[in-house]
């Protein structure tokens, strides 16, 4: 059987990371390119891929299987679109649209088509997650009843000179950076019903945030504590510590805590805390024990599972609806910091955006 011809739309620093992860997935191969900057164009040719300055040249010119959408998320929602119109299979990247209400009408437009999209909301591939999943899932940490998480670091001026776009307003680190946390505690801990958060201006004088906070109230009674910064120099962030990208340096920090009527759980070190003897107590003795994983790139994991979403084997793991549900959590936190605070129930999101369009 012939691979699977993929074809990337977007060839960036995450785009050049898709085309590295699929080079390792058998049954694919990348040999296409939307990019209509010359410098990224200069770049894929050199790669050796063939370069189109849009989906409809790039189609009109060959057949392709599945598309990866690797561009800024103000374009996800017309290009994801415009693939579903011609049955092409895609893989946008995370968040999977700059507002919920074009996030709907991508989830409306994967039901009426039937093409599957997958969200790229990769952690949810790594082994490590997987298995804080299972654990969560046997009972070993008990009924969650508080989280936190973590998500600070400096990105140079040099990361937002190169890309302008990401200075400006939806394009800070809630969007960019929180967005992958906040799926990832929907994913482990439960549904967030509610937000209240706060954020402060960027100290460059950039349109978006550089520092946020937020409380999240899970639909199982949970709370949740969360905040990112992109101005701050920390060891506490996913990036640099799950060794999940290696041009972040790795420290042995946790970014992630949940705790639980059983037991505490601690992310990646993946180290469950619990008290001896059979009913926990803080007079008694905690200790833990780490839960062990086989590791593997999480970006080739979603290469090799967009491949067997594409022939019909699975569903997607992070479905357009999962990355609408997400995007919702983020977008009520975008809204609570502009109400200073104010509590935004989820569910009232797409109120708000419908009435506000």
């Amino acid at each position: 059987m012939p691979p699977l011809k993929l074809a990337l739309c977007g060839y960036g620093l995450v785009g050049q990371r898709h085309v590295s992860a699929a080079r390792h997935v058998d049954g694919v191969v990348v040999r296409h390119v939307i990019e209509p900057t010359a410098a990224g164009r200069a770049a894929a040719e050199q790669a050796g891929l063939a370069c189109y300055h849009d989906l409809d040249s790039l189609m009109a010119a060959t057949k392709v299987d599945g598309l990866v959408i690797a561009t800024p998320t103000s374009l996800h929602r017309e290009q994801t679109l415009a693939a579903l119109q011609h049955g092409c299979p895609v893989l946008v990247e995370k968040p999977i649209a700059t507002t919920s209400d074009e996030a709907r009408a991508i989830v409306s437009a994967v039901k009426n088509s039937g093409v599957p999209v997958l969200v790229g909301h990769h952690r949810r591939h790594n082994p490590l997650i997987q298995k804080a999943r299972q654990m969560i899932d046997e009972g070993l940490v008990g009924d969650i009843r508080a989280v936190q998480a973590t998500c600070w670091f400096y990105k140079p001026d040099h990361y937002f000179d190169t890309a302008p776009w990401r200075k400006e307003r939806g394009a800070g680190p809630v969007s960019v950076n929180l967005v992958h946390d906040v799926d990832l505690i929907r994913h482990l801990c439960g549904e967030v019903e509610s937000v209240s958060a706060r954020a402060a201006p960027s100290r460059r004088g950039f349109a978006n945030e550089d520092v946020a906070a937020a409380v999240l109230t899970l639909t199982n009674g949970a709370i949740a504590t969360i905040s990112v910064s992109d101005s701050t120099v920390a060891p506490w962030s996913w990036e640099m510590t799950s060794g999940e990208y290696p041009i972040y340096p790795r420290t042995d920090q946790s970014c992630y805590l949940i705790g639980g009527s059983r037991g505490a759980l601690s992310l990646p070190d993946l180290r469950l805390w619990r008290h001896d003897g059979e009913q926990p107590d803080w007079w008694t003795p905690i200790s833990a024990v780490a839960g062990g994983y086989v590791t593997s790139d999480p970006l080739v994991n979603q290469i090799r599972h967009f491949r067997d979403v594409i022939q019909g084997f699975v569903d997607p793991l992070v479905s357009a609806e999962e990355g609408l549900r997400s995007l919702r959590a983020v977008e009520a936190i975008q809204m609570s910091a502009e109400k200073n605070g104010l509590p935004i129930p989820v569910a009232s999101v797409k109120a708000t955006v419908q009435r506000a369009s």
